[in-house]
């Protein structure tokens, strides 16, 4: 299992420098230094002078891969390659073009976009596996039938619409709860309520009918009737025998989402105010902060790989059978 681990981790590392000399070519390709400086400098016709003050000051002046004015490893080692995009491996993140500390902003709001997609996530997946239970277990049935078409509705939703419906119905006519903003302590929970009930209910026809799918496949298998033929309920057989061989089609389902735990939800934290990673990414865009954006392509990069590796880890807990050489 260590040797495993190692080397999954291992592997890890040239698919990050890909990532990372992919996400560098990309911005500076579109925009060169000197570009990046005009615009948080806030002047179309920003003087050679101030530009190249900016530059120095953040470190844009140096060349991109190759610096032939150094001497033997710092030709390499004094780039702007190295020092904007490789240094991340040690999660040194710099400073933004705006000058703020990029690693202790990430600290500040990490805790508010967990406070937000944490509970999300975890009432999302129980609400769609219930659900999706519930189908399977009055399958071929009306509740069945309508039931896959109210899934298909809310799929075809737009979650723009959940968010500001949501906003207009619970907040605006109801009064139940502030239409936006974010507090700690107990008063986090009137805030954070309506984002994640909102969360939830976005992503549930998709989830309840892929779900759904993945029993409907498994309740077809002998074990189950077998189960069956032993003398167990229905209810047995969903819980007992059905839910737990589908556990894999589910962890490999979840793993796309852990990212998103750790980076927030864009839209959710933007329209609701949240001072989270999502917000301060749609800031980064918005405010075209392009070392925020590299710093948060690199992290979500990395929190995705440990995703895949956590996956691989759980499938021999719940199917002994699968053994990881």
């Amino acid at each position: 299992m260590l040797a495993y681990i190692v080397r999954r981790l291992l592997y890890a590392i040239p698919i990050l420098l890909g990532v990372n000399l992919f996400t560098f070519v990309l911005f500076f390709g579109v925009n060169s230094p000197d570009d990046i400086a005009r615009m948080q400098l806030g002047a179309k016709y920003a003087s050679a002078e101030a530009i190249a003050r900016w530059k120095t000051e953040r470190g844009y002046d140096k060349p991109m891969f190759y610096n032939p004015a150094q001497n033997g490893v710092a030709k390499v080692a004094d780039t702007l390659f190295v020092d904007k995009s490789l240094r991340m491996f040690t999660f040194d993140f710099g400073r933004a073009d705006d000058g703020h500390d990029i690693a202790r902003e990430i600290r500040l709001r990490m805790g508010p976009s967990l406070a937000v997609a944490l509970p999300t996530f975890l009432l999302s997946l129980t609400a769609a596996i219930v659900l999706a239970l519930l189908l399977v277990f009055f399958r071929a049935t009306a509740l069945d039938f309508w039931g896959v078409v109210i899934c298909v509705a809310m799929m075809s939703i737009s979650s723009m619409f959940y968010i500001i419906g949501g906003q207009w119905l619970v907040s605006k006519m109801w009064a139940l709860v502030p239409i936006s903003g974010y507090a700690g302590g107990l008063d986090m929970a009137r805030f954070l309520g309506l984002p994640v009930l909102i969360g939830v209910v976005a992503g549930l026809g998709s989830s309840t009918r892929w779900y759904r799918t993945i029993f409907l496949e498994e309740i077809s298998r002998d074990y189950v009737r077998t189960a069956r033929a032993k003398g167990l309920s229905e209810l047995a057989v969903l819980f007992r025998h059905v839910l737990k061989n589908a556990l894999i089609p589910i962890l490999t389902g979840v793993v796309v989402v852990i990212p998103s735990l750790f980076l927030g939800s864009l839209l959710m934290e933007s329209f609701f105010a949240v001072p989270g990673l999502g917000s301060y990414t749609i800031d980064a865009i918005r405010g075209q902060d392009f070392a925020v954006v590299r710093s948060m392509v690199f992290i979500g990069s990395v929190m995705y790989i440990v995703g895949l590796v956590l996956t691989d880890i759980s499938y021999t807990v719940v199917d002994p059978r699968v053994r990881l050489g």
